[in-house]
């Protein structure tokens, strides 16, 4: 019997929605809020975005912005009782937010995995790298530990670990900060997940290590044909590595689209502030970087209207206030190019075309 049928017949939905028909992943309207001592944080507050298979979703945002909240949601790593989930997360037709804790604990690993910032922290330190990889395994395929310690010698060669029948028996400690992503990168890849979620996968790391992390993570999404979610503030690794762009300011989805669209053609003050503070090395001479004035808002008190207002110079061109008290939504202002502004789409292009780009 089919997904169709089961649902017609009354049976628990499984069947994602016909808009999402074509991605591999969709999140519609997830909210992850936490309750706390100070107040209800609103970490995430109603993100959506689609990842079709074989493509990559750059999320890009200051630290604190919601990026890495909303991979963990989409991984089900937020079962703990302060936390209020709410929203769908469709993974190959089936929902993930309903579901049972122990039917997205099996598609973990299996189906989809993810790349934590700090292999360090993620990784335990009491055991070595070759037996957790072994253990993750063995925990999707019934097979010896001699089978499974062979697939890891071999995941470890594959991400260009030197001598890997060797530092398999190596503890995490052992490795050196890019080795260590490689293991991890090894670890999240031995079970041929469809869905990889990068979280800062080069943080910390020298620039040629991280061109080697960026080129394994392309290469084997070319050899695996693997959705990838990249989680960064660097938007050099987002022009590099995403097909489509989704820029988060204050637990909010600010732009989406495109990634070549939102770089050549952002409609956001975020963006453009974001484009203003990355160097550029394809200049002789430059001016200094222009940061964005003040900090990120607190998730707990977030300022109303436009979130982004408090920091925003362009705003008061908007009528009325309307900045300030009311929230803008997203809105198209391309082929599948989205914004969330009050400014009408000739203020945003005007400022662009005029003051914004020719200072990039």
């Amino acid at each position: 019997m089919s997904k169709l049928e089961k649902a017609a017949l009354g049976e628990p939905a499984t069947v994602a929605p016909t808009d999402a028909d074509d991605a591999f992943l969709s999140v519609r309207d997830l909210r992850i809020h936490f309750n706390t001592d100070d107040g209800l944080v609103k970490s995430v507050d109603g993100v959506s975005f689609d990842v079709q298979r074989g493509k990559t979703l750059g999320i890009v945002g200051e630290s604190g912005s919601g990026k890495s909240v909303t991979s963990l949601g989409v991984m089900g790593l937020h079962r703990s009782a302060n936390a209020r989930v709410s929203g769908e997360v469709w993974l190959d037709g089936q929902e993930l937010i309903g579901a049972e804790p122990d039917e997205v604990r099996r598609l973990r690993g299996r189906k989809m995995a993810m790349i934590f910032q700090d292999p360090l922290s993620a990784m335990h330190p009491y055991y070595s790298v070759g037996h957790q990889i072994i253990e993750a395994y063995r925990v999707h395929h019934k097979v010896s530990k001699k089978v499974a310690r062979q697939r890891a010698v071999e995941m470890l060669d594959r991400v260009g670990i030197p001598e890997p029948d060797k530092r398999v028996d190596g503890y995490p400690h052992e490795f050196s900060g890019g080795m260590r992503q490689r293991a991890m990168i090894a670890m999240s890849l031995v079970n041929n997940p469809e869905l990889l979620i990068a979280d800062e996968p080069t943080t910390a790391l020298d620039v040629t290590v991280q061109a080697q992390i960026l080129d394994l993570i392309r290469d084997l999404q070319k050899e695996f044909g693997s959705a990838v979610i990249m989680i960064t503030h660097d938007l050099g690794v987002v022009a590099e590595m995403a097909d489509d762009l989704l820029v988060m300011y204050g637990g909010r989805c600010v732009e989406r689209g495109p990634a070549e669209k939102v770089f050549s053609e952002p409609r956001h003050p975020y963006t453009w502030g974001l484009l203003g503070s990355m160097p550029r090395l394809d200049r002789e001479e430059t001016d200094r970087l222009v940061p964005i004035k003040g900090s990120p808002p607190s998730l707990i008190n977030v300022p109303s209207g436009c979130a982004f207002n408090p920091r925003c110079p362009y705003a008061d061109i908007p009528k009325d206030n309307v900045t300030r008290t009311v929230r803008p939504e997203l809105t198209e202002v391309g082929s599948q190019h989205w914004a969330a502004c009050h400014m009408t789409q000739e203020q945003r292009e005007r400022i662009w075309t005029e003051e914004i780009a020719p200072k990039l």
